[in-house]
């Protein structure tokens, strides 16, 4: 609880309050404007509430992940060596394997050129060699 009073998260707290407070007092003004006559802030009305709401929202979600985040960081790290390797399940839940080793063959130059690269490879190289020609003075 106490890494939710450092000053960055008081600041977070200070903003949520003056967003909040001012939406719902913006929703109040548009409610005061629809009934003097403005059928446009019925809408307006509305919409301030929940935009108030989806702060508080916000706020406590990041608020949630801080304290879990904490309790993360408190609890002491688990040796692999003892911990039993996890156990592959059928449900809802997917299951969590450990990575399999892939050996990569590396590629070898026996291949068959691709003509149309040959072609605009000599073309660059053409390009190259001639800086002052423009592309419709090459040859081939």
């Amino acid at each position: 609880m106490r890494r939710l009073w450092t000053p960055a998260w008081i600041a977070r707290h200070v903003a949520m309050v003056v967003l909040v407070v001012g939406f719902l007092g913006l929703g109040w003004w548009q409610i005061s404007r629809a009934t003097a006559g403005n059928s446009l802030s019925w809408g307006y009305a509305v919409e301030w509430p929940i935009f108030a709401g989806f702060v508080v929202y916000v706020w406590w979600r990041e608020v949630k992940l801080a304290r879990r985040r904490a309790t993360e960081a408190d609890t002491p790290p688990v040796d692999p060596a003892v911990e039993p390797a996890p156990t592959v399940t059928t449900g809802s839940r997917p299951a969590v394997r450990r990575p399999v080793r892939v050996s990569r063959v590396p590629a070898t130059g026996d291949v068959g050129e691709d003509t149309d690269l040959a072609a605009y490879n000599h073309y660059l190289s053409w390009l190259n060699a001639n800086p002052g020609a423009r592309p419709g003075d090459y040859p081939g």
